[in-house]
């Protein structure tokens, strides 16, 4: 009899991922009972960044556009939050959704024109869109303007009742929006668009002979992670209540920020921004009261992880043991005669 084989996706460390994954979020969603105030801001400020990390992560990671200019997904999400809020009256948590749709209709026309340019230039392109949409919301005087505008007392508390009631539905915005963001990327990855990005990412020509349409598959992916991002950015904002343009479309906080975390977690994988956002934590707490040496001792870390460990703390890890927590890749198993 012939020799067969099967492919398959699940590992033991695999299994094991997916039950670690499900216990985490059932812990953080009790997060009110037993965190505080601080430390509940704290964990969305985390979510946050896990979120555009992963996002990144599969904009240059998987599909090879390297894009420099997130924070214009990330303002813009923050100023319809605050726009449809404020003049049509609509509920916060509601205009989180309506934020990333106006993303994504922007995004269709959008990325045709960046699309027209390549490697650098395509970075560049996306800074470029980044200060447009900071221009033009700096002369929106409905909207404060260039110094910005607070959420007015009346749509705070249209949210809830109670204080803290508000705190809890902003903080569960934003597990569900992390959460949501990983399970998204783990199966798109897993799915036959995934299979496509990989091919993309290693030869656009080659996956081209495979009958793979390149501006197709990088336009869905582009439209979908601005249209996340913009949901991200109005959760960041709704949690902040203030908004500005040189707030929302700050390069350092929503892009170089998010592109370090990549960066040292590893670009290409899904653990990868999930270590790198703790890493970049621990370092921010532990070394926040340094002020500007701060942000070279993070820079020295990108740099020496770049130089010494290009795969990121987590491919060091997978090469040394071969584990890894999600199920997307594919593995050949011998089943025998």
């Amino acid at each position: 009899m012939a020799e067969t084989f099967e492919i398959r996706r699940s590992t033991p460390s695999s299994r094991f991922g997916t039950v670690l994954f499900a216990a985490v979020v059932v812990v953080l969603i009790a997060a009110p009972w037993w965190a505080g105030r601080a430390n509940m801001r704290l964990l969305g400020e985390i979510y946050s960044f896990l979120a555009l990390a992963c996002l990144w992560n599969l904009l240059a990671g998987y599909t090879g556009l390297v894009s420099v200019g997130q924070q214009a997904w990330v303002g813009l999400g923050g100023y319809v939050l605050f726009a449809a809020a404020m003049f049509l009256g609509m509920h916060p948590i509601a205009a989180i959704v309506v934020a990333g749709l106006v993303a994504a209709a922007l995004a269709v026309p959008i990325a045709p024109l960046l699309f027209r340019l390549q490697g650098a230039y395509f970075a560049i392109g996306t800074w470029v869109l980044a200060e447009v949409f900071r221009l033009s919301f700096a002369q929106v005087t409905s909207l404060g303007g260039g110094s910005g505008s607070s959420l007015p007392t009346s749509v705070i508390t249209q949210m809830a009742s109670s204080r803290e009631l508000r705190e809890m539905m902003v903080y569960w915005s934003g597990l569900a929006l992390a959460a949501g963001t990983l399970i998204f990327v783990v199966l798109l990855l897993r799915s036959k668009t995934g299979l496509a990005l990989t091919a993309l990412r290693d030869s656009e020509i080659a996956s081209d002979s495979l009958g793979i349409h390149a501006s197709r598959t990088k336009l869905g992916v582009y439209v979908a992670v601005s249209s996340a991002t913009a949901m991200v950015g109005a959760f960041i904002f709704l949690q902040k209540l203030r908004i500005s343009p040189d707030a929302a479309f700050n390069v350092n906080d929503w892009t170089a920020y998010v592109i370090f975390i990549a960066v040292i977690g590893g670009i290409g994988t899904i653990e990868g921004p999930i270590i790198g956002t703790i890493l970049f934590f621990l370092l921010r707490e532990t070394l926040a009261d340094l002020g500007t040496t701060y942000l070279m001792i993070l820079g020295a870390v990108a740099i020496g992880i770049m130089l010494k460990a290009p795969k990121g703390v987590w491919g060091i890890f997978t090469e040394k043991t071969g584990i890894t927590l999600v199920p997307i890749r594919r593995h050949v198993v011998y089943r025998g005669d």
